[in-house]
């Protein structure tokens, strides 16, 4: 059980880079964008090639980061110039990301088994350090010791790495180009009235989603051991899954509130789909399905919840009206009877 949490959590951590992603796209932006499906594959692409030629595995992770941030500043090229409706927008994009990504790959998949990647260097640093020993050795007092992980490098890694990018990008919505692209996901009629150039906001919105989204697609596919040209199906519910689980738990009062909230969610979502995995009945296979009844139930318990409490509140109301009424009532009547005695 620990060993399987843990993955979950390690899986979870990755995945956050891409919900934070799609956060600002369908948030910051409102903008539905359905290119993550195809970007996270790009990333993922990009750099399994590229470890497979030998290139240095950081400097792949970096290109593929950079191709995400081209895949999005083109669709957004789509919908602001080309005057495309933003949903097909996305949609054409993925299409064609389908086709760019087996160019790319030139097969369907690429296999990063016996080649070196960032988290193989990782982990070897974390090995020779001695720090993988040093959490193992604690965890064999505390009596888990037969659920030891291989390493704790990628996790240790992974959870900085996530957290720079979410305190990066809170740093960058507080200033003057990220405070107008916030305005322009809220009214974008209102913030072109003061001048400012709202397809070129856009653009760079989507540019910075998919570039996240791209960057975890590439570690994703480091951690798996090979980049698969099908691999990014249903990405976006996966996304959409995280940011909603996410903002029914912790709330979303603050921007930065909401997108530490997001990180929860996907470590969240993760450790639920692994738990029902391990339901004898439930497959691999029935993935997509137990994705659709969190999001389901992420969606409507918040709804329902509210409904209960506003139901109480109006019979709580209901109840103090017919007790001022009933005093009032009783107020007059003694009123009435000292006249009387009075008379």
């Amino acid at each position: 059980m620990f060993t399987a949490i843990f993955s979950s959590f390690e899986t979870g951590i990755i995945y956050a880079i891409m919900a934070l992603g799609v956060y600002l796209s369908f948030r910051i932006l409102d903008f539905p964008d359905l290119t993550v499906d195809g970007s996270f594959v790009t990333g993922a692409a990009i750099s399994a090639i590229m470890i497979a030629s030998g290139v240095n595995p950081f400097i792949a992770t970096i290109v593929a980061l950079i191709a995400g941030f081209a895949a999005g500043c083109i669709t957004g090229i789509l919908h602001t110039f080309g005057r495309i409706n933003n949903l097909l927008s996305g949609i054409l994009m993925m299409i064609a990301l389908y086709s760019i990504n087996l160019r790319i790959m030139d097969r369907p998949n690429i296999s990063l088994l016996n080649t070196d990647t960032a988290f193989t260097k990782i982990s070897g640093f974390f090995e020779r350090t001695g720090i993988d020993s040093f959490f193992n050795r604690f965890l064999s007092m505390v009596g888990l010791g037969d659920s030891l992980p291989d390493t704790w490098g990628i996790l240790i890694f992974m959870i900085f790495v996530t957290f720079v990018i979410k305190f990066l990008t809170d740093l960058f919505l507080q200033t003057e180009i990220g405070l107008a692209i916030r305005a322009t996901g809220d009214n974008r009629r209102m913030i072109r009235s003061l001048s400012a150039n709202t397809n070129l906001l856009v653009i760079l919105g989507l540019g910075l989603s998919n570039a996240l989204v791209a960057f975890s697609g590439s570690l994703i596919a480091q951690q798996g051991g090979s980049a698969d040209v099908g691999m990014g199906i249903g990405m976006i519910i996966i996304g959409l899954a995280s940011v909603i689980i996410g903002e029914a738990l912790f709330g979303t009062k603050t921007i930065a509130r909401t997108k530490l909230a997001v990180i929860g969610g996907s470590i969240i979502y993760r450790i639920v789909v692994s738990m029902a995995l391990r339901i004898d009945f439930l497959k691999p296979g029935d993935m997509r399905l137990i994705t659709a009844v969190i999001v389901i139930v992420a969606l409507t318990t918040p709804k329902m919840i509210e409904r209960s409490k506003e139901k109480k509140r109006k019979a709580r109301r209901r109840a103090d009206h017919l007790s001022a009424i009933r005093a009032a009532a009783a107020g007059k009547g003694d009123n009435h009877a000292a006249l009387k005695s009075d008379s």
